[in-house]
């Protein structure tokens, strides 16, 4: 244990103690409620700061304690684990904000906000695990930590939801449970970056990894929303929008992609995954998901479900730069990590804001939305032209790379799929600008939420308009130090010599 082994603990308690406390307030308790939510969020953005100062100036974080004989739970700090780390924080703190706002006055608050506390630390403890044993305890504590937000209403329609998430994501836990276990057996307790173990069985025992990595795969394929296995995400949808917006951006399906990638970089190899021949048929799922994804969202009307399928289709996106195999797709793949979140939750924060203030739900209710919304409708303008890929927003950095990716390895067809997915990402995005921007009101806006200042209340207000200048700013300043790209090449420059 090094002498800085105590940051990454903290790290993971600085959201698990408040959200712990939490539980033990009144319901009408308000302000130390908040109190705890900020100070738990405030406090884990400066560690995680801390621990990538520390990283970037030579300095080595780990924390092990061990379980059982050869059993140990492990945290680390490396690159990759910063990247998903410093993505958590950040839109934990904001997302923190903007639910005190939206769930002013609602019920059951005190147990929303102390299970959306332990969601973040499960996230927090899936991208500092240092082996696979712990990146599972915490991947199946998201699971549970996520259930009671997603059924939180309490509705028909909710608990129905809540059902079918537990369906798809215990089952997909169940299936990683199998293959976590078969690891370990094969090959000890792996820890992240100890490729060589999966390397030296590679000869005699190829088939077998080849099966040990299809069940990791496809338990992990769940979360990341992978087709055939995204259909529990459109259905959480009826959760609350703070709730959706972290589902979407920082926790569930980001660790689904996170665990992908580990999996494939950092347990068997690329070389490995590539020998056995397992690249190609990801990359062809990935590419099935990003136009099924768009095709359905085109479908929908209701606003929330629209951009739970282009959820579907862009985190496809990360998983088929992984598939290319190449140092630029990689890379492309790691900076859409962040880029898709940050675009994603804008969007999020936007629809839930609509719904709030004026109670629309539907694209087709929402002609003229622009006039009584400007301000959260220009957000919602940043975050739909990045994910269409436009310069400068975020979306346009991750395209291009893993346009160049495809092209690096070979892959022309690749280039073609991203043009598609861009058509049909504008042909469910710019309708809806057309309507809010163009199109005459319908009739008088009924108002629920007022503010003497703003269209809407500013705690719902800022973040969206937060998100949506970190959306322009990542694209802007993409070329500068401290950036995501930067971070992005370093760890994929640990992978590939000349990427």
């Amino acid at each position: 244990m090094t002498d800085q082994s105590w940051l990454l603990p903290a790290i993971v308690g600085s959201s698990l103690g408040p959200g712990i406390l939490i539980f033990f307030l009144r319901e009408e308790q308000v302000a130390p409620r908040i109190a705890l939510n900020l100070f738990g969020a405030i406090l884990k953005v400066l560690l995680v700061g801390v621990a990538m100062h520390g990283f970037f100036q030579g300095e080595n974080y780990e924390f092990r304690y061990a379980i059982a004989v050869d059993l140990e739970f492990h945290l680390r700090v490396d690159a990759l684990a910063l990247l998903f780390s410093v993505l958590s924080s950040v839109l934990w703190l904001v997302t923190t904000f903007y639910a005190i706002g939206y769930l002013k006055g609602s019920p059951n608050r005190r147990r929303f906000f102390g299970f959306f506390s332990i969601c973040v630390t499960a996230s927090t403890g899936i991208a500092l695990a240092g082996n696979v044993v712990t990146f599972f305890i915490f991947y199946e504590f998201l699971t549970l930590a996520t259930y009671p937000l997603v059924v939180h209403q309490g509705t028909k329609k909710a608990l129905e939801a809540g059902r079918t998430y537990l369906f798809y994501t215990i089952g997909g836990g169940t299936v990683l449970f199998v293959g976590v276990v078969w690891l370990f057996v094969l090959a000890g307790s792996v820890e992240f970056g100890q490729t060589e173990l999966l390397g030296e069985l590679s000869g005699e025992q190829q088939l077998q990894l080849m099966l040990l990595f299809c069940v990791i795969l496809s338990g992990l394929a769940v979360k990341a929303a992978l087709v055939p296995l995204h259909g529990w995400l459109p259905a959480a949808m009826v959760a609350p929008a703070p709730v959706s917006a972290l589902l979407h951006a920082v926790a569930v399906v980001k660790a689904g992609v996170f665990g992908i990638v580990r999996i494939i970089y950092d347990v068997f190899g690329i070389d490995l995954v590539r020998d056995m021949g397992m690249l190609y048929p990801l990359a062809g799922i990935a590419a099935l998901t990003i136009v099924f994804g768009s095709l359905r969202a085109i479908a929908q009307d209701d606003l929330k479900r629209r951009l739970a399928y282009s959820t579907v289709s862009q985190l496809a996106y990360i998983s088929l730069g992984v598939a290319l195999g190449g140092g630029l797709a990689t890379l492309g793949a790691l900076v859409h990590l962040v880029h898709q979140g940050v675009m994603k939750i804008t969007l999020f924060f936007c629809a839930g804001i609509i719904a709030e203030t004026v109670k629309v739900h539907r694209i087709s209710e929402m002609n003229g939305i622009g006039r009584r919304l400007p301000l959260t409708m220009g957000a919602f303008t940043v975050g739909a032209l990045g994910m269409i890929g436009l310069p400068p927003v975020a979306g346009f950095i991750s395209k291009w790379y893993l346009g160049l990716g495809g092209l690096q390895v070979g892959y022309g067809w690749v280039v073609p799929l991203l043009l598609l997915s861009s058509l049909l990402n504008a042909i469910y995005f710019l309708p809806i600008l057309k309507r809010a921007w163009f199109c005459p009101p319908d009739g008088e806006w009924e108002t629920h939420r007022s503010s003497p200042r703003w269209e809407t209340p500013g705690m719902l207000l800022f973040p969206a308009l937060i998100t949506a200048a970190l959306s322009v700013a990542l694209g802007l300043f993409a070329a500068s130090d401290w950036t995501v790209v930067k971070i992005a090449l370093e760890i994929v420059e640990s992978w590939f010599p000349h990427p």
